[in-house]
């Protein structure tokens, strides 16, 4: 009931637009940091990797599989890090601000801020987590006011998609 509140009522999309700006800010705020300020990964990488979080009892990896992601993925292909990064930042903060494919944002946005948490970072990373679970959550309604008001009819037009049926799913036109 909650969850069908927040994907359909005008208001909560109004309020949707307040939320989307100020998140989609903070990352381009990021993004244009990183950008301007010669960013580097491998510091941060680094010590995620002597520093990993850990039961503070037992010593044991709370995290073991993304630790060892980023020794052996992330640590030796940090230059593309560097260029993803602030890329994403800025392309997450956009899409927000503009309410251009907005759930897609709001996704990626919770992707790298969980990973920056399981690397030990928590400064605003829980707000932005709460934040952009809310958008999330409230789906196509959270971009009614923007981008998304015309790019989704359009992109379904081009994609072919029917609307979706009674089952929940849509599937391509001219299908059963």
């Amino acid at each position: 009931m909650m969850l069908a509140w927040l994907r359909t009522n005008k208001y909560v999309a109004m309020l949707m637009v307040f939320v989307r700006v100020y998140l989609g800010y903070q990352w381009i705020e990021a993004g244009w940091h990183k950008l301007t300020g010669g960013f580097d990964a491998a510091g941060f990488l680094t010590n995620a990797i002597n520093n990993p979080i850990a039961d503070k009892t037992t010593h044991e990896l709370v995290y073991p599989n993304f630790v060892y992601f980023i020794e052996h993925f992330a640590m030796p292909n940090v230059k593309l890090f560097n260029f993803i990064i602030p890329l994403g930042e800025l392309l997450v903060g956009a899409g927000l601000i503009l309410g251009g494919l907005t759930a897609a944002a709001a996704f990626f946005g919770l992707l790298m801020n969980f990973m920056f948490m399981f690397a030990g970072t928590l400064n605003t990373n829980p707000w932005l987590v709460l934040l952009g679970g809310i958008v999330l959550f409230a789906g196509t309604n959270a971009g009614r006011y923007g981008l998304d008001y015309y790019l989704l009819p359009l992109l379904r037009k081009v994609l072919k998609f029917k609307k979706l049926g009674g089952d929940g799913k849509m599937t391509p036109a001219g299908t059963a």
